[in-house]
């Protein structure tokens, strides 16, 4: 039997190694999980998330010409919720000193996939050169001090 790619199949783990878990799809067909699909978070063990034995959902990526399986289960689980970008509201700038960031209030249109990341690439941009400058400022003052120290 060939699974299908893409499908979702409910499986058994039957074996584990360092780099990923062994999950029985069907009686007889097996495929292998690679570490980096176990989670959607980082693995560095695979014991710490999956054990012999266990009844996990996983999803069909690839079936080679030589018949080899490629899993995932972070993929056969609903996606996680995408956190949304919101620069920081009355932050310090680099080091703590400084003033507060005035943020820009921006005339709120019916936008388009692409002018509302432009705008937020456009906000970060402007807050990374804020502190930028910041931070030039900061290393400025702390060189004129140090020289004026050692009588420079």
């Amino acid at each position: 039997m060939q699974p299908d790619v893409g499908k979702i199949y409910e499986g058994k783990v039957t074996g584990i190694t360092k780099f990923g878990a062994f999950v029985e799809i069907e009686p007889g067909v097996t495929g292998m999980v690679h570490i980096s699909e176990v989670a959607n978070t980082f693995v560095n063990e695979i014991k710490d998330h999956l054990t012999e034995g266990q009844q996990v959902k996983v999803k069909v990526l690839s079936v080679s010409e030589e018949g080899k399986i490629s899993l995932s289960i972070k993929k056969a689980l609903p996606a996680p919720p995408k956190k949304e970008f919101r620069p920081r509201e009355g932050g310090r700038s680099a080091g703590g000193a400084g003033k507060p960031r005035q943020e820009k209030s921006i005339p709120k249109e019916p936008q388009t996939p692409e002018s509302a990341f432009e705008d937020m690439l456009n906000r970060f941009k402007a807050s990374s050169d804020e502190r930028i400058g910041d931070i030039r400022k900061n290393m400025d003052n702390k060189r004129r001090n140090t020289s004026r120290r050692r009588g420079g």
